[in-house]
């Protein structure tokens, strides 16, 4: 155990120079496993506790965050009381503790976040955040212009009010290796905010469409690119830190727009 003033954690992880840590921490912009601790006094172990400066941990080199392309026949718990097989069954990490980051349904395939940064997790799954979400969804007939203006002004259903930030169509995909040509009445590319359950589903089932494929392809800034189904990759730290900026950003300028 390793007990250090706050200053100096935040120097060590490369936030600021002592000088400018310590104006943070008068600021009131440091926490300690989430209490704001604003004296340059205060002290944690940077091996056990949890520092954050404006809401974003400091000490990332616990953390590990991955990209999966999620097979469709796979559900996104992290253990599966009826034996059927997982998201992180396909991403073999050893002894780090992983989990998914929000749900992707067993029928849906696409990017899923999977990490043990349990923060980034919260900033990226709570509604107040409306971090977007886009879909490419296959349906077996096609939509009328006055239908697609539907999705996104929204459709009550389920007691719900379901709608998409965004809604357009978009052109067949190429199949990726060893995959055959996907068969469909139309493609069209949503973007959810705020999600509800299978709610890409449920607005066009309430529209009298049926889905028959439907991927995610992007979370904020990071989109599923190129990455083969059932494979998966190690997100680049840049690539974490635009994360945390959507997330930041989404909650001091929330929208009005609410898995798929």
């Amino acid at each position: 155990m390793t007990i250090e003033r706050l200053q100096k954690i935040l120097s060590n992880a490369g936030v600021a120079s002592r000088r400018v840590a310590e104006e943070m921490i008068l600021a009131g912009r440091v926490a300690v496993n989430g209490t704001v601790r604003d004296t340059l006094g205060a002290r944690a172990d940077p091996e056990l506790d949890e520092v954050t400066l404006d809401g974003v941990p400091v000490l990332r080199g616990r953390y590990r965050y991955f990209m999966l392309n999620k097979p469709a026949g796979f559900v996104t718990t992290a253990r599966d009381e009826r034996g059927r097989e997982t998201a992180l069954d396909l991403v073999p990490i050893g002894d780090v503790q992983l989990h998914p980051v929000g749900r992707l349904d067993r029928d849906s395939e696409g990017l899923l976040l999977i990490t043990n940064d349990g923060h980034l997790t919260d900033l990226l799954t709570h509604p107040r955040y409306e971090v977007e979400k886009e879909y490419l969804v296959a349906i077996d007939a096609p939509l009328a212009e006055r239908d697609l203006q539907r999705l996104v002004r929204g459709i009550e259903e389920g007691g719900e009010r379901l709608r998409a930030a965004s809604a357009r169509r978009a052109g067949r995909p190429e199949p990726g290796p060893g995959e055959e040509a996907a068969e469909a009445g139309e493609w069209l590319l949503l973007v959810l905010r705020q999600g509800r359950n299978r709610e890409v589903r449920r607005m066009l089932e309430a529209l009298g469409r049926r889905v028959l494929h439907l991927r995610r392809v992007r979370v904020g800034p990071v989109h599923l690119g190129t990455l083969g189904s059932g494979a998966f990759r190690e997100l680049a730290p840049e690539e974490v830190e635009a994360l945390y900026a959507a997330a930041k950003l989404a909650e001091a300028h929330p929208g009005d727009s609410p898995t798929a």
